[in-house]
């Protein structure tokens, strides 16, 4: 169990450093290790006694070796069957700790609500308006299952669509459901605006992240750079009439969040905030799992725009998912929200290679 073995010379380097003395002196570093020392020990703790079980075992074993009473033996032989399941049991719980500590895609039980981000790719105003589509589409998917939604922020079109908007799903299940959106989502159609009735190819981007119930990254006012303009966007009695929109800056990390969906310049900064706090928890992840070792699998739950997961091909009614190389038909009742079978092959599918 190598990554074990990193996380535990990981927990001892922490015991050793939470030790000296100038870190005392040093209150947002104490209480980083504090936390991450507190994260560590289940791992630890379940490690140390397996290992004691492992040395009982032995013993065991020694004695069926030596012993001549054989009701004494009978009982070794008792013990070990029964320290063997703990060990087996314990070994479990290890590895589905290790595989959320490694994979990104097993924080469900963590994880309180998602944000999702949908921007238009390639293709101009089509783009725009198939970033509405699918934005639309998840809505309609969340309310079907009742989860809460909030819009955090938005840049609509003239014709309809959006440059970009930015959707919160609250619910347990959000995240384990929603994880598999990320990535580049094409389409083929004939727009509207179209009138030579050719087929054009845009794209729009996803991204999926996922805000714990407990705030993972502190992030500190000192490092926060705050701007306030002007809302934009097509018409609106409240567009362009007060500096309502808000815009944060992380200094540290350089991420740049906005809101401006709202009529007050204060709710647009807990939209712009939930935003930020989701972006630089998930830098920090990112910055971790480089540390250990570790790799994703299946690209799941993160916004890798590179990467086409998937086209929605209007004239032959077809959605194909090229990560499994699956084609669903009827893309009406499809962009209507109509997407649990999918969202359920793909967790088969990925699932089982894990």
């Amino acid at each position: 169990m190598d990554n074990i073995n990193i996380l535990r010379k990981e927990y001892q380097e922490i015991i050793k450093k939470l030790g000296t003395a100038e870190l005392v002196s040093d209150r947002e570093k104490f209480e980083e290790l504090s936390k991450r020392k507190s994260h560590l020990e289940p791992f630890i703790e379940k490690e140390i006694e397996k290992e004691k079980i492992e040395k009982e075992i032995e013993e065991n074993k020694k004695l069926i070796s030596t012993e001549s009473d054989q009701e004494l033996v009978s009982l070794a032989h008792q013990e070990i069957s029964s320290l063997s399941q703990k060990k087996t049991s314990l070994e479990s719980q290890l590895q589905e700790l290790l595989k959320r500590e490694n994979d990104p895609s097993s924080l469900s039980e963590d994880v309180s609500s998602i944000i999702i981000e949908v921007r238009a790719g390639t293709g101009g105003d089509e783009a725009a308006l198939f970033a509405g589509d699918l934005f639309r589409m998840y809505s309609r998917y969340a309310e079907s299952k009742s989860w809460k939604q909030k819009i955090l922020n938005s840049h609509p079109t003239e014709l309809g669509g959006f440059k970009e908007i930015i959707l919160q799903l609250k619910s347990r299940d959000a995240w384990e459901k929603m994880k598999y959106e990320a990535g580049v989502h094409r389409v083929q159609r004939i727009p509207e605006t179209e009138k030579s009735e050719r087929i054009h190819t845009s794209t729009a981007t996803v991204a999926v992240l996922p805000q714990f119930k407990k705030i993972q990254t502190a992030i500190r006012p000192d490092d926060l750079r705050i701007d306030l303009y002007r809302s934009s966007g097509p018409g609106g009695q409240y567009v362009n009439k007060r500096e309502t929109a808000v815009r944060i800056t992380h200094m540290p990390s350089g991420i740049v969040v906005a809101s401006q969906t709202e009529r007050n310049q204060l709710n647009n900064k807990e939209n712009a905030m939930s935003i930020l706090q989701a972006k630089v928890s998930e830098r920090e992840r990112e910055k971790r799992l480089e540390k250990t070792g570790s790799k994703r699998k299946g690209q799941i739950g993160q916004a890798k725009r590179s990467e086409k997961i998937r086209t929605y091909n209007f004239p032959q009614d077809r959605l194909t998912d090229h990560r499994i190389k699956k084609s669903w038909h009827n893309l009406e009742k499809i962009m209507a929200g109509e997407i649990g079978k999918i969202i359920e092959t793909l967790q088969r599918q990925f699932e089982n290679q894990e």
